[in-house]
């Protein structure tokens, strides 16, 4: 009805001068399906989330679904829903397939990734993609406007962050206390450092393509700059196994996550760093890296293997150690006003220092989902406690952890409706953010694997659980 009076008026936006999509539905969730059919192993296809239903609610038209994919076995779905735009990463053939959220078709595709990813991003302008290929150990940017890309080499790489403002771009190595930003180098640079390896900066560990390189990998530790006295500026940074950077409100600063004893470490903690010295894009870093020790170096006692910032406070979670060499999953809760932590508790159990999903809801709820949870403590006492918690960010704790139904790989928040979809073992699964009670997802289920959700009609980016 909304759809035709808009039609009837002569309209073709429903907010934020967003275009009607064809299917004129206005409170989309994405869900990316493995293996839908035996001719296929992969499709995007779309539910009304207003009803619940997967079908037109006149019943003309059967099921919805995004024209022009054809990637194998999608596994994430990175959601900017201000730029009616997804990224989808299809793990079966290395694809990071655009959809136009607006045509409800595909845009088009990354070129130039190295093989399978264990992780990628493409940021929002989508000027560029930076991508993690464990197995070839190489960190590849991709340069859309220029039409380059750089392979770097970085042995174990497996992991990138890359900050909402698309400047900054990460690198992570598995089981390493070492942590890479990448820079993208001026025409100045390029020709200073295409000597080889005996003229690039002290941190760098890649400049690529060496003859004539576009861009360095440098490792955050080394301290490159010399003071007055000739002596380097400061000592290393110190790091605990860091799994993943998020970033500030005002896009100033830098978390990196310490994941600790659940990745092999000592202990878990979040480092603070200031982003303006790790900027990639061409000539407009400013300041040192500060090699002194980091603006502030906050103790997480639970584990700290993912995190999202809302506002002043940051919720962190990961595995805790327990004395029978199993692991409990842990959410702290840290004021960044003064960097303190303000409340710990026991959450859903999980594979350690694998990526959770975490997502803020209506009715104040943060819910949390996790995978392999029955490998933690709390599965093997006999507790029934599954892979999804909710919790409550106004009382700080924890509202109702669901029954085990398998890994939970996706969360999509359907803002103003009070509830969440999810991708849980398999399937689509639907529940109140006022209470947690399951509602009806009889008429949403797919064929198929549901591995990742995202609600295609969010009012910002931070709709998205994967970072």
């Amino acid at each position: 009805m909304v759809a035709a009076t808009l039609a009837g008026c002569g309209s073709t936006t429903y907010f934020a001068g967003r275009a009607l999509p064809p299917s004129g539905i206005l409170n989309r969730v994405l869900i990316a399906v493995q293996n839908p059919s035996a001719f296929s192993k992969g499709a995007l296809v779309f539910v009304d989330a207003y009803y619940d239903i997967r079908y037109s609610y006149d019943f003309r038209v059967p099921g919805y679904s995004i024209s022009g994919y054809s990637g194998a076995l999608p596994v994430t779905i990175q959601n900017m829903p201000e730029e009616q735009l997804g990224a989808v990463y299809g793990s079966g053939d290395g694809s990071l397939t655009m959809v136009n959220y607006s045509k409800e078709a595909t845009s088009g595709s990354v070129k130039g990734l190295n093989g399978l990813s264990s992780s990628v991003f493409l940021t929002r302008t989508q000027s560029y993609a930076f991508a993690a290929n464990q197995q070839a150990h190489v960190f590849t940017a991709v340069n859309q406007v220029a039409g380059t890309t750089t392979p770097l080499n970085l042995p174990g790489v497996y992991r990138v962050s890359v900050n909402p403002g698309g400047s900054v771009a990460l690198a992570f190595v598995q089981n390493s206390d070492y942590l890479y930003y990448a820079r993208q180098l001026t025409a100045s640079q390029t020709l200073a450092y295409s000597g080889g390896s005996s003229t690039w900066p002290k941190a760098a560990v890649d400049c690529e393509p060496q003859n004539g390189p576009l861009w360095c990998l440098f490792q955050a530790q080394s301290p490159d700059n010399i003071d007055a006295t000739g002596n380097y500026y400061g000592a290393p940074l110190v790091f605990d196994r860091p799994v993943k950077a998020i970033f500030s409100a005002d896009g100033g600063t830098a978390y990196i996550l310490n994941c600790g004893q659940e990745c092999g470490g000592s202990a878990s903690s979040v480092t603070v760093l200031p982003v303006a010295p790790l900027i990639f894009l061409a000539g407009q870093q400013s300041g040192k890296l500060p090699v002194t020790g980091a603006a502030g170096n906050i103790p997480i006692p639970g584990g700290a293997s993912n995190a999202l910032v809302a506002d002043s406070t940051m919720y962190v979670v990961g595995q805790q150690l327990q004395t029978d060499g199993l692991f409990t999953g842990n959410l702290t809760v840290v004021n960044l006003s003064n960097n303190t932590v303000t409340a710990s508790t026991g959450i859903s159990d999980g594979q350690p220092g694998a990526m959770s999903r975490m997502l803020l809801a209506d009715d104040n709820t943060l819910w949390v989902g996790m995978t392999k949870c029955n490998n933690g403590e709390r599965y093997a006492k006999g507790l029934p406690y599954g892979c999804l918690t909710m919790f409550d960010t106004s009382s700080n704790s924890v509202k109702m952890i669901e029954p085990y139904l398998g890994d939970l790989t996706g969360i999509a928040d359907v803002e103003g409706l009070h509830k969440v979809y999810v991708a849980q073992g398999g399937q689509v699964y639907i529940y109140s953010t006022r209470d947690g009670a399951a509602i009806n997802n009889q008429y949403v289920t797919v064929t198929g694997t549901a591995y990742d959700v995202a609600y295609m009609d969010g009012h910002t980016d931070s709709n998205n659980t994967v970072y």
